[in-house]
């Protein structure tokens, strides 16, 4: 991620309309979105794959990297790699040619790297358990056999949960992941 510049949220939306590449908002920070390494890749099609099959028949989706969450009390807009909403999708009034805004995710997911992993385990982790709607965020190591689970349970509170044996079975939103799964095809 490269700092460009500093702007307001009305600006960068407005930008991030009309550009081909994508950039998150951080409080009039703009940062560039690098590309992604062969194993990101291959863990956001393997995740993305299972939890649609799991989803299908009911009120739930799961959206790619592509869709702009707004993180409001973090004055921020980020570029999730894997969201799961469910019920009604709710968009931020403040459309900007096409460009859509969501703003009730219940699972979101992060598969971060060693550039990355700092950032979403910390501020970005912060910005992302102030969201009410939220359930679940879900952080999976892309270059070591690692994943780690924030659950909210009833009481509000979230439970960490980690994981890192082929044969261990992750719970995300209602689906039940096997790490093998989520891990086919990537080589370490």
């Amino acid at each position: 991620m490269q700092t460009l510049t500093f702007i307001s949220q009305a600006d960068y939306l407005q930008q991030e309309a009309t550009t081909h590449t994508k950039h998150e908002y951080h409080a009039g920070e703009i940062v560039s979105m690098a590309g992604a390494q062969l194993s990101h890749n291959r863990i956001v099609r393997n995740v993305i794959s299972l939890l649609d099959n799991c989803l299908q028949g009911t009120n739930c989706e799961v959206l790619p990297s592509d869709m702009l969450l707004k993180l409001e009390a973090c004055d921020a807009y980020v570029y999730p790699d894997i969201t799961i909403v469910c019920e009604n999708v709710l968009l931020d009034d403040e459309r900007r040619q096409g460009l859509d805004v969501l703003l009730n995710p219940m699972v979101v997911i992060e598969v971060t790297s060693a550039s990355t992993a700092l950032f979403d385990r910390t501020k970005k982790m912060e910005c992302y358990l102030l969201l009410a709607c939220l359930r679940q965020y879900v952080l999976i190591d892309s270059e070591t056999l690692d994943v780690i689970t924030y659950t909210k349970d009833l009481q509000n509170q979230w439970i960490m949960q980690y994981f890192n044996h082929k044969t261990d079975k992750v719970h995300i939103g209602d689906c039940e992941l096997l790490l093998a799964d989520i891990y086919r095809k990537v080589v370490f």
